[in-house]
């Protein structure tokens, strides 16, 4: 059966040449095998190139039209791949725009970028609160300290490559059934540097770089939180050949603490008050990051209640302020009393004359 080239290209049969071109466009960004990897995307894309090259040519659509072929008929017609009379303008642009978002953009001269490094750095909730510097020692790519990472012995041991003169990349022709278009690829002898050593480096063997161990200074601002991530520009790795070096990543792991909780800028700290401090009132000395200080309880506290300690929280990291720490008490009722203790309680129980707490609720 004939191939309906209409269809194909999703046309109708009064169909423009703008449409055409627009058409192929479309389904030839879609089926190129170089973007899409499906088994059939080659025979589709031939498909559509064949479909496109006899209906922009108004003789091979006419015959087509007519006979419903593109086989030679009795007037000599059909398909030849041949796009003569047909513009579909400049096919280098159009390809380019195809490939220029999808990994074949063209790159001249271009260098490798080291790799990124990850660094995890554990603290103290006291350091993450008020800040602190540490230094690390990273074990990682330098660039070469006798080459300066050129990876040649000198610069006249550098030559310009004769592949792609110097550009870094080599340029194709390929026939399609438009005509010839051109692309771009790495050059396969440079690697896109553009140019080749002709002596290496005796200290790094023509890479450019040396494995070392290097102390860094790390500076954790105050507020940071468990798993913050804090970024060294240009700390990661070297590459090779002169290019850009990668960053260092630190990874920030907060200890939890023996006494206080952290949410967000704000602490929480529990503590145990007597019976009598509930009732009667009193001042306790409070543990907080930065040394002691004195809350008061008043009377008649009661088990969970919270006291807030304005500014006695951790400084937030981006300058709004600085947190609470919240003072949640809990009363503490003792599981072993002695006779007197207990004769006082049952005295001072008789003296408030008051019904139990469960004969209030049912009175």
């Amino acid at each position: 059966m004939a191939k309906d080239y209409y269809q194909l290209l999703g046309l109708n049969r009064n169909a423009s040449k703008e449409d055409i071109k627009k058409a192929w466009k479309r389904l030839a960004k879609q089926y190129h095998p170089d973007i899409n990897k499906d088994s059939n995307a080659s025979e589709k894309f031939k498909e559509i190139n064949e479909a496109a090259s006899v209906l922009a040519d108004e003789k091979k659509k006419a015959h087509y039209d007519q006979f419903g072929t593109a086989e030679p008929g009795p007037q000599g017609q059909g398909f030849s791949g041949d796009f003569s009379g047909f513009d579909f303008g400049n096919l280098d642009d159009i390809f380019e725009s195809f490939f220029g978002g999808c990994g074949f953009a063209r790159r001249r001269g271009g260098r490798s970028r080291g790799s990124d490094l990850r660094f995890d750095l554990a603290i103290s909730l006291e350091e993450a609160a008020f800040g602190v510097t540490k230094k690390i020692v990273i074990p990682k790519l330098v660039s070469c300290k006798v080459c300066k990472g050129l990876g040649a012995a000198s610069k006249d041991d550098m030559a310009s490559c004769s592949v792609c003169g110097g550009s870094g990349v080599e340029k194709r022709v390929q026939r399609t059934p438009f005509g010839l278009f051109q692309s771009t690829t790495t050059c396969h002898k440079c690697h896109g540097q553009g140019n080749y050593i002709t002596k290496a480096c005796h200290e790094c063997d023509g890479t450019g770089v040396n494995h070392e161990k290097k102390t860094l200074e790390v500076k954790i601002p105050a507020g940071v939180e468990d798993g913050s991530r804090l970024r060294m520009n240009g700390e990661g790795e070297a590459a090779e050949r002169g290019g850009e070096p990668g960053d260092l990543y630190i990874m920030i792991s907060v200890a939890e603490h023996k006494l206080f909780q952290r949410d967000g800028d704000d602490l929480y700290l529990d503590i145990p008050i007597s019976f009598a401090q509930a009732c009667i009132g009193d001042e306790v000395e409070i543990p907080t990051l930065k040394g002691k200080a004195v809350l008061k309880i008043p009377a008649g506290t009661q088990t969970g209640t919270i006291f807030r300690m304005k500014g006695k929280g951790i400084t937030s990291l981006h300058g709004y302020g600085v947190g609470n720490q919240n003072v949640r008490v809990t009363v503490d009722v003792p599981t072993k009393i002695s006779g007197k203790q207990k004769e006082l309680l049952k005295e001072f129980d008789k003296e408030g004359g008051k019904k139990s707490l469960l004969g209030k609720l049912f009175s």
